[in-house]
């Protein structure tokens, strides 16, 4: 009877496991010559160097698929590790899910009705139906089967224009001006540290608008006499172009608060830890200490303030958008190639609208 995986291994391909900071392939018995007589196999420290091992190993691209879990074992192998870590995280999940209900069907059957019915059916962690994982996972999948196409696995894609779905509606929680002084108006209780440290960022972030990442990426090397200059990660492959915000008096204002709110001066970070490091987390595409950091000062904000309702840090990324004097101006605060998702995402606050008379 084999063993049930382990939440760190789900996902993986079959007989994969992840321990002590690498990637492990368990060798099937009888096999184990052609592994360098080993029961497990060393892949590599990262998913892309146990990709890259294992490709070469088995000649991957030479075996066609016939199953979906086949098609799902190779775009984990070869396309997830390209991707940036948190949504290396979050398809590798949708992998698991999916391959459950789909893995033994043939890649020719797969029809625009069952995604439908996926999606209807979806339930999430809490038992609860979730259609926007169900669209999220859908995602995946239809990725998955463009790449099918593309290795010459299947003639056409099976449901890609074929199947419309409707995505979560975007967050309209619009920051109040009022919000911002209260929060910026919270009497810390040192005289460095968390408080001090997120109201400068809150400051910051209201003048240039750029991604939770770029703002926890920004390093003192790019704070020139020019300005701060901004290198967009998330689009970094595709549109995103290396901008230079110019200084102006509140934007130095800014800074200069961020810079007195640090818990030490010798770290390379704007927005540094105790410790002096920086709270992205490039491996796990994750910033959970400042996130748990955000989380501590949202709840004063509500307990001592006027403030009845939570915003996120997301949520001034979408006031810098709203507050802005027009479409395109905002396009160009928040770095994005069509003016389409400016609008549809990130413009909340209501237009006010002349009567006719």
């Amino acid at each position: 009877m084999s063993r049930k995986r382990g939440k760190t291994n789900n996902g993986l391909p079959s007989r994969w496991r992840q321990r002590h900071g690498a990637y492990y392939y368990r060798v099937p018995p009888g096999l184990e010559s052609q592994w360098g007589g080993l029961t497990e196999y060393r892949l590599g420290a990262t998913l892309g160097e146990a990709a890259s091992e294992w490709a070469k190993r088995m000649r991957i691209a030479e075996r066609p698929a016939v199953y979906i879990r086949e098609l799902l074992e190779r775009y984990a192998i070869e396309v997830i590790p390209t991707k940036a870590a948190a949504t290396q995280r979050g398809d590798t999940l949708a992998l698991v899910n999916l391959r459950k209900v789909f893995g033994n069907m043939r890649l020719e059957d797969l029809e625009p009705r069952h995604i439908y019915k996926y999606v209807d059916t979806r339930m999430n962690k809490q038992g609860q139906k979730s259609r926007a994982t169900g669209v999220h996972e859908t995602r995946v999948f239809k990725h998955a089967f463009t790449k099918a196409v593309e290795w010459g696995l299947i003639p056409r894609h099976p449901f890609k224009g074929e199947v419309r779905l409707k995505g979560a509606k975007p967050r309209n929680r619009y920051v109040e001006d009022w919000e911002i002084v209260e929060a910026l108006s919270l009497v810390p209780k040192r005289k460095s540290g968390s408080v001090l440290m997120l109201q400068a960022y809150i400051r910051v972030k209201m003048l240039i608008g750029i991604r939770r990442g770029d703002m926890l990426r920004l390093r003192m090397s790019e704070i020139t006499d020019a300005g701060i200059t901004v290198r967009p990660h998330k689009t970094a492959n595709s549109t995103g172009l290396v901008r230079t915000f110019e200084w102006t008096p509140a934007l130095r204002t800014a800074v200069d608060m961020a810079l007195a709110a640090r818990p030490v001066d010798i770290a390379p970070w704007l927005f540094c830890t105790k410790r002096g490091e920086g709270y992205f987390n490039e491996d796990t595409g994750q910033a959970s200490g400042w996130d748990s950091m955000w989380q501590r000062f949202m709840a004063r904000l509500l307990k001592e303030t006027q403030i009845a309702e939570r915003f996120t840090e997301h949520d001034l990324r979408g006031k810098v958008g709203s507050d802005a004097e027009s479409l395109e101006r905002a396009r160009e605060l928040l770095g994005h190639a069509d003016s389409k998702i400016t609008e549809r995402v990130y413009r909340r606050k209501p237009e006010i609208v002349r009567p006719l008379r």
